[in-house]
């Protein structure tokens, strides 16, 4: 890697768990040279599983490779030799966080990574700036990214760029240009997340609702496709749920609770709450029982995500859906490094399948939630 003066040590063989290696193989035998393959994950444990949902059509354009990527002075080294940078976006307070960090914590000791470094921004885009541009300082070879925002991390995207160091971003997509600034993005349909959300939403009110919103953060891909999906959705195909009321929350759970109980106060007739993710779902909860209302049933709740807390409120009968965000991104952001290290062509977008918990699988899927 250009710039990098840390020694190497000899190349040795990946040391991939049974269940890794058959997710790479499927993974590795799907993709095109032209980034049109699609993309298939096997299970990496129970709870791990992240199946990439092929595309409805074509991608247009071509597929990323190690020779086009960026300035094209990649090195290339191999994952055994590597120093792994893992930059974080939020506290691993947040059981998404904390259940994606593990992730990928867990899967680069399984494969052998020589070092992995992980830094965690707090919410807070310059930190995340900064903690990036420090591991490149300390010779990382490569990056894997879970954005605080979608915009505003040109002066660490361009300063890995320069040093030829290829970045993975995770869960949250950049605006930059691909196979310029990121080699890919790993995620989820958040648009889709939303529309089944609303599917949600109509089936457990019976058509007929006056729905809250508690927004994600402001300023990227996630809070922005889960809302436009809901909302598109429910206009669409359910004129009985009324969105009264859309609110910030910022995807934290005390958030969620202060302005759900200013909800209710200033609109008495919220009967339903759709949340961007379980965190503010939860503190949605908690308001409506301060409320003295039932959650669940006087209240209904949809989120999206998949912690175990929100799964065991769906058990309890306080809770009614949630839509799964799979944040076990460790075993397929590994392989697709790999993949682009060994010089197959890496697609723009590759998106994941997400499952759901209801009253009908909740308690039996309750070891699937994180």
């Amino acid at each position: 890697m250009s710039g990098n003066t840390r020694s190497r040590r000899t190349v040795r063989l990946l040391s991939l768990t049974a269940a890794g290696a058959l997710a790479f193989a499927a993974c590795t035998n799907t993709g095109g040279e032209d980034g049109s393959g699609s993309d298939t994950t096997a299970a990496a444990g129970e709870g791990d599983a992240q199946v990439v949902r092929e595309p409805t059509e074509e991608p247009t354009g071509t597929g990323c490779t190690i020779d086009s990527y960026g300035n094209g002075n990649v090195e290339g080294v191999p994952l055994a030799e590597a120093t792994v940078g893992f930059s974080q976006s939020e506290p691993d307070t947040a059981a998404f966080r904390a259940a994606e960090t593990k992730s990928i914590k867990d899967e680069a000791k399984n494969i052998g990574v020589a070092e992995l470094i992980v830094t965690n921004a707090n919410g807070e885009l310059p930190k995340q700036i900064s903690d990036i541009q420090d591991m490149l300082n300390q010779g990382v070879d490569y990056l894997v990214v879970a954005p605080v925002n979608s915009d505003g991390l040109d002066p660490a995207l361009d300063a890995a760029r320069e040093k030829g160091v290829p970045v993975l971003t995770i869960d949250r997509k950049v605006t930059n240009e691909h196979c310029t600034d990121y080699i890919s993005f790993l995620g989820s349909d958040f648009y889709q997340q939303g529309t089944r959300a609303a599917d949600a939403m109509n089936e457990v009110t019976g058509g007929e609702a006056n729905v809250a919103i508690l927004r994600g953060s402001s300023g990227n891909n996630v809070t922005e496709e889960r809302n436009a999906g809901f909302v598109e959705h429910a206009e669409a195909e359910y004129p009985g749920l009324k969105i009264v009321a859309e609110q910030t929350a910022n995807f934290a759970r005390d958030e969620g609770q202060a302005v759900t109980e200013q909800l209710l106060q200033s609109n008495p007739e919220i009967d339903a709450i759709y949340a961007h993710n379980d965190e503010m779902g939860l503190g949605a909860m908690t308001a409506i029982s301060a409320a003295g209302r039932a959650p669940g049933q006087d209240v209904k709740i949809v989120s999206i995500d998949g912690t175990r807390n929100a799964v065991q409120a769906i058990v309890d009968g306080r809770y009614n859906v949630v839509i799964e965000s799979n944040p076990r991104f460790g075993p397929l952001a590994f392989q697709t490094l790999q993949r682009f290290i060994d010089g197959e062509s890496i697609r723009e977008d590759i998106v994941i399948e997400d499952g759901m918990y209801d009253s009908s699988n909740a308690e039996a899927d309750l070891s699937k939630a994180f």
